[in-house]
């Protein structure tokens, strides 16, 4: 199985990230996991939320940003890698001049209904 990154549409996840499925079993038939690029344009970050169910890992391909995980807070950038486990809260902002553009492993597949938000106080007051 081979996937196209050109032939592959852009969507708005949950936590409000832009992401291309590069590879996940609803459309490509493989089985245990999802491969995606997430995009965080620049001045922006994801809603906190968790998923009960699955295990992701960031791959930072492009950009810095900021990530929180759990009650940590520490900055990313091209070629940092973050495990993220289930039922930690987390998200991700981009703090660079360009997007930030993330590889988003999950296991098992990412699935919408797995997503989350948390009530995050300093989110409301920026809105």
């Amino acid at each position: 199985m081979k996937t196209a990154y050109a032939t592959i549409p852009a969507y708005v996840t949950k936590d409000g990230s832009v992401i291309r499925e590069l590879m996940h079993p609803a459309v490509h038939g493989n089985s245990n996991q999802s491969l995606a690029e997430a995009e965080v344009p620049q001045g922006t970050e994801t809603f906190l939320h968790i998923h009960r169910h699955t295990e992701e890992l960031y791959h930072v391909t492009a950009g810095t940003g900021r990530m929180t995980l759990g009650d940590e807070v520490f900055s990313v950038q091209a070629g940092d890698t973050v495990l993220i486990r289930p039922g930690i809260a987390h998200r991700i902002a981009c703090t660079g001049s360009g997007p930030l553009r993330i590889l988003c492993c999950c296991s098992p597949a990412y699935a919408h209904d797995d997503t989350h938000l948390v009530a995050d106080p300093l989110q409301a007051e920026h809105r």
